[in-house]
Parts: structure tokens; sequence; C-alpha cells
């Protein structure tokens, strides 16, 4: 490559990363802190026991989303999950990290959803939805110490998700 050509290809490549980069995840997907005033341990044991659930589609004849999610594998420290779309069939990677603070009563929980349709950029916030539903259907959303953080650049669509429907 020619001085000028690199210059150019360094010029567009680093003007496009910072544009891009503001505008949110390039894939559709979602990433959410959780904090609750309760071990891990609790918090570990009601998600899974969500997930083993939710994990026939009988429980979204209604036509929801609250269904069909698969345990891949857990430890009180990591829970893998996959879920799948009722309808379209679409698969998302679940996975929830769990760290205990304050003498082991408390827990963090970093979660992440992510779209395995390489080509979803827009999710209409399923992938909040899949990781909020679980977390409201195990009732920890009434746990002390609650805490949510998230937003739109974190989570695809989260400011438009309707999770009632999923």
């Amino acid at each position: 490559m020619t001085r000028i050509s690199n210059f150019l290809l360094m010029g567009v490549m680093t003007f496009g990363i910072c544009e891009l980069c503001s505008a949110g995840p390039l894939h559709a997907q979602c990433k959410v802190e959780w904090y609750f005033g309760l071990p891990c341990r609790s918090v570990y044991e009601a998600l899974v026991m969500q997930i083993k659930k939710w994990r026939t589609a009988s429980t979204c004849a209604s036509g929801g989303q609250k269904c069909l999610y698969k345990l891949q594998s857990a430890s009180v420290h990591f829970i893998s999950a996959k879920h799948s779309a009722a309808v379209k069939k679409y698969v998302e990677d679940i996975n929830f990290r769990l760290v205990s603070y304050g003498f082991f009563t408390h827990c963090h929980v970093s979660a992440m959803s992510v779209s395995e349709t390489w080509y979803a950029v827009t999710d209409h916030g399923t992938n909040y939805c899949n990781l909020y539903n679980l977390i409201e259907g195990s009732r920890l959303i009434e746990a002390p110490g609650y805490k949510e953080i998230t937003s739109d650049f974190l989570c695809t669509q989260r400011s438009s998700a309707d999770c009632s429907v999923y």
C-alpha cells in the first residue's frame, strides 16, 4: 500500500470505529448489572430454578416468551443458558456471573444475552427481556437491596422493550 492509502485507511478505520462505538452495540445483545442484598447461593438457586421451570413450550402457550430456556451449565459463580424464541426460533446465549460482596451477604450479578443470529442488529429488547424475565419470574426484583444498572447503549432497544409480552 502507498503512504496515502495507508493514511486514508487509518483515518476511515479510526473515524468508523469511534462513530460506530458511540451508537451502541453492533449486534443484538444486552449487558445488565444487578445487585441484591442476598447471598449469591440464594440468587443462584432462584435463577437456576426459574430457568428449569421455563424450559418447555407449554409455559408460553399464550404466545409469550417466558419459555424455552435451556440450562447449559451452572455453578454458584456462573450460569450459562440458552433461550429460543417460541415463534421464530431465534436463539440467544445467556450468561450470569455471580460475585459475593459485603462479607458474602450480598450478590453482584453481571448478566449478558447475545443473539446467535449473526445478522441480528435490532431485537425489540428481546435480549434484555431474556434476562429481566428470569429476574422477575424468580421474584429477585423483590429482594432487599435490588438495583439494576443498564442502558440502551448496553442493551439493544431496551427502552422500547415490553417484557410483559415475552
